[in-house]
């Protein structure tokens, strides 16, 4: 995506972004989008361990099931 950019380009970027919001507002800008960053970051971390959880819970309650008329598991039926 940013395979042909060159320092310049990017120093352009920045004198525009810097001309849109002002020098006031970017260090504002700029914890912000940190903020946002470090939510996510835990948004995320929490999902994979939710998921995590219901693939444990998932599996632990397959492997009991058994056959209440037997002590042996049965096959499934096909």
């Amino acid at each position: 995506m940013f395979a042909g950019m060159q320092g310049w380009h990017l120093l352009i970027v920045l004198a525009v972004i810097l001309l849109l919001f002002g020098a006031a507002k970017l260090p504002a800008l700029a914890k912000s989008m940190g903020q946002s960053a470090r939510v996510f970051k835990g948004e995320m971390k929490a999902m994979k361990e939710e998921d995590g959880a219901r693939a444990d819970s998932t599996s632990a309650e397959q492997s009991t099931v058994k056959d209440p008329g037997s002590e042996t598991e049965t096959p499934p039926r096909a």
